[in-house]
């Protein structure tokens, strides 16, 4: 991994601030260079809202993401402000209530059911954050799974440990649902 720019989107109270904040964590325990940022309209709980983090293997020059490697959203809303303009090589993480706008055709579009984990497997609708934070490493590799749950753990409140674990696992087995995109595999058989 050279550097991954990595944009998460969602309305507030989803968590995605605390996403990339447990990601960037993260990556600091696995010894990487990192630079995290957010933004949030005033309405702040149910209103619009974006973190950002940026993982890199050598120093980060500037602390914004400018070409996204990664988008995930969590809103319909999110999802259309963000999906414009990102680099073809971009990965789109997307919960699998939402759908993809036209713009996002030949990009590679993964839905799975973070939402709907949270609240129904794990059994807590407010740890869906953790969930993607799980199935975010898992796509993408970003660092160890033993430094990803030490970064969860220094982040979240005490009593909530087991609960938090399980909503990290849960995100991080969802990667054996993702079907390879078809430009993938092709890649793959050259």
């Amino acid at each position: 991994m050279a550097k991954m720019e990595l944009r998460l989107a969602g309305s507030g109270g989803q968590g995605v601030i605390l996403a990339t904040v447990i990601l960037a964590e993260a990556a600091v325990i696995a010894g990487k260079q990192t630079a995290q940022s957010q933004s949030y309209g005033p309405e702040a709980r149910g209103g619009s809202c974006k973190a950002e983090v940026i993982i890199s293997d050598e120093a980060i020059g500037f602390t914004k993401v400018q070409h996204p490697t990664f988008l995930m959203a969590l809103t319909q809303k999110a999802l259309e402000t963000y999906c414009h303009n990102l680099p073809e090589e971009c990965i789109v993480l997307i919960d699998d209530t939402l759908t993809a706008p036209e713009e996002l055709k030949g990009h590679n579009v993964i839905k799975l059911p973070i939402l709907s984990t949270a609240a129904e497997k794990v059994g807590k609708a407010f740890t869906a954050n953790i969930v993607a934070v799980g199935a975010i490493n898992g796509l993408l590799h970003l660092v160890d799974h033993a430094d990803l749950e030490k970064a969860v753990m220094l982040h979240i409140p005490k009593g909530t440990e087991a609960l938090n674990l399980a909503a990290l696992q849960a995100g991080i087995a969802m990667e054996g649902d993702v079907k390879k995109p078809a430009k993938a595999a092709k890649k793959a058989k050259v």
